[in-house]
């Protein structure tokens, strides 16, 4: 059974994010293609890229970094949860993506973004491309982007609440990514 993370992608403590991870995270956990953990990065709470090798090398002198490695190397796949600012994906995630290489090297990766405002943050789906493609991530098809998220929460930051188009949406999401974790299995 393929390992999936999925990753919360906002570092602010009053994110809107965490509520759609835990979300997409309870959705992945209740089907039989995954063994799911939810990873937020504010708790992961990486400095800036401080390593005095380059990624490719894979020799890491520090704690955080050895961890980061550990945890993204324990998962077959990942779903990025992650909000949109100013027309772009968030320096927390560009900087969780580049302390690595060989650990995400032909991982498959479903994409799922969020904005208060009327693009859902499409706009970070398709600046993140051309990154994980750099890193050897095969990205799914499929993306969903999520607006007005405020307006999806029970309370200030409470609970995501989904329609049943979301779900849908979300469901596909997961299908390809478990397509292509099955497909990168059956290929080693």
């Amino acid at each position: 059974m393929p390992r999936l993370h999925v990753i919360s992608a906002s570092t602010r403590p009053t994110s809107a994010g965490r509520p759609l991870a835990a979300w997409i995270a309870e959705l992945a956990a209740g089907r039989e293609e995954f063994d799911t953990t939810l990873i937020d990065l504010g708790e992961v709470n990486l400095p800036f890229f401080d390593e005095p090798e380059h990624p490719s090398e894979g020799r890491y002198i520090h704690r955080h970094t050895k961890e980061w490695s550990a945890t993204v190397a324990a998962a077959d796949c990942f779903v990025f949860v992650m909000p949109m600012y100013n027309g772009g994906f968030t320096a927390p995630l560009k900087n969780a993506i580049d302390y690595l290489q060989k650990e995400w090297q032909g991982k498959p990766v479903g994409l799922i973004s969020y904005s208060a405002g009327s693009s859902g943050g499409a706009p970070a789906v398709e600046m993140i491309q051309p990154v994980l493609r750099r890193v050897g991530l095969r990205s799914a098809r499929r993306s969903l982007s999520i607006p007005g998220i405020e307006e999806r929460l029970a309370g200030r930051y409470g609970n995501f609440v989904a329609t049943a188009e979301l779900a849908a949406q979300a469901a596909a999401v997961l299908d390809e990514v478990a397509l292509l974790a099955a497909a990168e299995r059956t290929a080693v």
